[in-house]
Parts: C-alpha cells; sequence; structure tokens
C-alpha cells in the first residue's frame, strides 16, 4: 500500500511558456489545497477539472505565483491515485519556488521513473508498457515512435499474455496427470505437451523475426562516416544532418576528433559518427584522433566509407578496405562532378556493386541513392506492416529467448517420453520467463533498475 505523496517537476527546466509540477499520492489534494488561494477548494473541485489561483506562502501568506491547478481523483489517473498538476510560468525561478513550497508540505520530491512504477505497482499498467514510456521519450524517428506507442497501449502485452495462457492450461493438464496418473495414457500427454509447446514456440518466433529490425527502429544504427582525409566526410556528414556540424576546408586533416549527429533517413533513425581522415601522420593530435576512427569503425553497426572519385586510389584506402572486408558497409565514391581518376575495377573486388553509390556531396547529387541503400541493407527495402508488434527493448528479446529454449528443451523432454513431472519444470520455467517480460515475475531489484533510468518527473 503506497502511503506518501510525492512530486516532481514535469517538464524540462529553462525558459518556457509554461512548467508543470506533478503531485501524486493519497494527500495529494489536500497538501496542493493549503497553499492554493483560489474562489474553489481543490478538496471541493471535480475529477479533471483546472482551476486558476495563486501559490501563496504559507507562513508569510505572500502570493508567490499566478497558477492553473489541474486536479485528477482517484482511480482516473495515469498513477490510479490523486494527482494534481500545477501549471506555473515556465522560468529556472517561479518553478523552484513553487516546487520549495510544495515540498514543505507532507510531500516529498519523486525518485527518477516513480510516477510511472506507482502506474505499474497500482496496475494501470504491466512492466512492458511502463518500459515502453521510456521509448517513447526518446523516440528518434516517426516510426520508432509509433512502435513504442503500440507497446504503451498494450499490444506486445497482450502477445506475452496469450502465449502465458497457453502454458498455464499445458502446467494444468500436466498437474492432472500428476495427481491422477492412472488416467494418464504418455502417447497422449506427450503429444498434447509437444503440440502447446510448439503452439508457444511458433508465437515467439514470430515475435523475434522483428526484433532486429525493431531494434534498430529504437537505438539506431551507429554509422561511421571513414576514408581519407578530403574525401568528403564532413561535408556528407553536414549534407544528412541539414547542418554545419562539423567545420569544412581544404586543409587535410581538420577532424581532430569523432563527432556525433542523429539523423533519421527513410524512418531509419542514425547514429552519425564522422571521423578523423585516416592517414599515416606525425602530427600527434591527428594521431590520436586517427586511432580514435579505428575504434569508431570497429564499434559501428553500418560503415559509409568515402572516396575521392576525382583521385587515384591512395595506399592507405588499400589497407582500409582490406580491414573492413566483409563488414555492413555502403562505398560512396564522391566528386562525381569532376574528372573521375579511381579504379573502379578495383573496389568492385573488395565490394558488391549494389553497395557502390555515386555521389556529389557539394551538389547534392545522390543523395536519395545512399537513403536507399541503407534502407535495402537493412530493411530489404522497406518496413513492415504497421499490423506488426515489434519487440525492441533488449531484455525482452533476451528473455524471450530464454523461454524459446525452455520450451524447447521441454519439446524434447516430451518427445523422449521424460516423466511429465520433469518436463512440468521446463515449462513452469518459460512461464516464468514471458512473466518476467511484463513484470507479474519480476523481482524488486529489476524493478528498481529499470525505473531508475527514468527522468524524475515520469
Amino acid at each position: 500500500m503506497i502511503s506518501d505523496t510525492i512530486a516532481a517537476i514535469a517538464t524540462a527546466v529553462g525558459e518556457a511558456g509554461i512548467a508543470v509540477i506533478r503531485v501524486s499520492g493519497p494527500e495529494a489534494i489536500p497538501e496542493v489545497d493549503r497553499i492554493f488561494k483560489s474562489r474553489i477548494k481543490l478538496s471541493d473541485a471535480e475529477s479533471h477539472t483546472v482551476h486558476y489561483g495563486h501559490i501563496i506562502n504559507p507562513q508569510t501568506k505572500e502570493e508567490v505565483e499566478e497558477v492553473l491547478v489541474s486536479v485528477m481523483r482517484a482511480p482516473r489517473s495515469f498513477t490510479m491515485e490523486n494527482v494534481v498538476e500545477v501549471s506555473v510560468h515556465g522560468g529556472v525561478i517561479s518553478v523552484t519556488r513553487v516546487m520549495g513550497i510544495l515540498l514543505q508540505q507532507n510531500i516529498r520530491l519523486a525518485e527518477p521513473g516513480e510516477f510511472t512504477k506507482r502506474a505499474f505497482l497500482n496496475g494501470r499498467i504491466d512492466l512492458s508498457q511502463a518500459e515502453a514510456v521510456i521509448d517513447l521519450i526518446r523516440s528518434k524517428s516517426d516510426r520508432a515512435f509509433s512502435i513504442a506507442l503500440k507497446q504503451v497501449k498494450g499490444d506486445l502485452s497482450q502477445q506475452i499474455k496469450k502465449q502465458r495462457f497457453t502454458l498455464i492450461e499445458t502446467m494444468a493438464h500436466i498437474e492432472v496427470n500428476i495427481d491422477y496418473p492412472e488416467h494418464d495414457v504418455d502417447s497422449l500427454t506427450s503429444s498434447f505437451i509437444k503440440d502447446k509447446c510448439g503452439e508457444v514456440m511458433e508465437g515467439i518466433t514470430k515475435l523475434l523475426k522483428t526484433a532486429e529490425e525493431g531494434k534498430i527502429l529504437r537505438e539506431g544504427i551507429t554509422t561511421a562516416i571513414i576514408g581519407r582525409p578530403n574525401v568528403g566526410k564532413s561535408s556528407l556528414l553536414n549534407t544528412l544532418a541539414h547542418d554545419n556540424k562539423a567545420i569544412v576546408t581544404d586543409v587535410p586533416g581538420t577532424t581532430r576528433d569523432v563527432i556525433e549527429e542523429f539523423v533519421t533517413i527513410n524512418n531509419i533513425p542514425l547514429k552519425l559518427l564522422d571521423t578523423a581522415g585516416i592517414r599515416e601522420t606525425l602530427d600527434v593530435v591527428e594521431k590520436i584522433g586517427v586511432e580514435r576512427s579505428k575504434n569508431a569503425v570497429n564499434e559501428a553497426d553500418l560503415i559509409l566509407l568515402v572516396f575521392d572519385a576525382s583521385q587515384p586510389l591512395h595506399e592507405d584506402e588499400l589497407v582500409l578496405m582490406e580491414q573492413i572486408r566483409g563488414r555492413q558497409c555502403i562505398v560512396i565514391m564522391n566528386k562525381i562532378d569532376l574528372p573521375s581518376m579511381i579504379d573502379m575495377d578495383v573496389i568492385k573486388r573488395y565490394f558488391n556493386e549494389e553497395s557502390i553509390v555515386q555521389m556529389s556531396v557539394k551538389a547534392q547529387e545522390g543523395i536519395d541513392a545512399l537513403e536507399d541503400a541503407i534502407s535495402r541493407l537493412f530493411f530489404s527495402g522497406s518496413l513492415e506492416s504497421n499490423d506488426l508488434t515489434y519487440v525492441s527493448n533488449v531484455r525482452h528479446i533476451a528473455l524471450l529467448n530464454k523461454a524459446k529454449q525452455s520450451l524447447q528443451d521441454a519439446y524434447d523432454a516430451a518427445d523422449q517420453y521424460i516423466p511429465i513431472d520433469m518436463i512440468q519444470i521446463d515449462v513452469r520455467l518459460a512461464w516464468e520467463q514471458l512473466g518476467e517480460i511484463i513484470g507479474d515475475t519480476a523481482g524488486d531489484s529489476l524493478l528498481d533498475q529499470i525505473f531508475s533510468q527514468f527522468c524524475l518527473g515520469k
């Protein structure tokens, strides 16, 4: 039973038109009522109504801030508790003064994610829906936002609950046969267990098929832009980011460190890493940048290897092509607006022709071809139907794989006519692993870890 009342700033701190402070708990309404001056008492207000007034200092009775206060009575609120939201003028001083007065009442500062945690503990949402709230906030593309929104609504939860119900039926059948062995027919029981385990494994497999794409849409593709100095790497970053994020000059070695920028291409989020030109150098600072570039290449999911098509191949580029052979790579032949001097036959020894894109970043040519190549590489050219339930959370993916393996063990045991009380162990384990996804079998330490990732006001 949650007995205390919490408060936190629910909007970003800084200058804005309005800032919102959220208060939740059994005493939220009367506690705010003590410092709210208006023509109506909040204790008498109906649920889901907004009231104009002032926050006052309870010691001096001084009016501290002009506010709008929204009242939401339990259980018709996000946390299923009494909730009061105080809208103040957006500014650090205003928010700090009102927050300070609230915390002088019988109200404590909320922990990170505590509002969402209360929504989970009070049964409004399950754990997978709670985690999707983080994804909703951190979405970097419309597609990622849509996937997170479907999970907040419970699409994944329904799929998991459906599979767990099938496993409950299976365990009940096994329990009956354990209690009444005289009525058991081994072949029929084994066949029943295999059918049910196979059915659930099929459902899990369908979810796992979306995992790679879902993870990419959720976290983005770490993409390293590499090549020799002055081939156009920083210009490409600026073009894709639609901003001058990187300094561009004709001087080799201008980029000395790895520059990061998030962009969205064809609804696919990319974490672009503009790297220092990779070459042998005696410059100490540039040498550090080159080493960081090599580390970025090792960590990248995708490599954009940029060549200056107007120059012959350099020895450094031959070494670079050899190093990244077999990696997910798109080759960009830049500066095609100039006479070509590069030996394409050598390039094609290392890379398929489909992965080579002709571009002129300066003339803005070939940008669409690059975007299409990235889509083809990761999504076969197009994303799946909007009706599909994507799995994007690493924790969920790991638990689905564990549950699938437990069911495979149960299936194999039933196929070998292992005693059903032994098979029951694997079936129950799979049921528990699926339950951990939605929070039915999650421990306190896991909950603390998950909700600690939230911001204070969520």
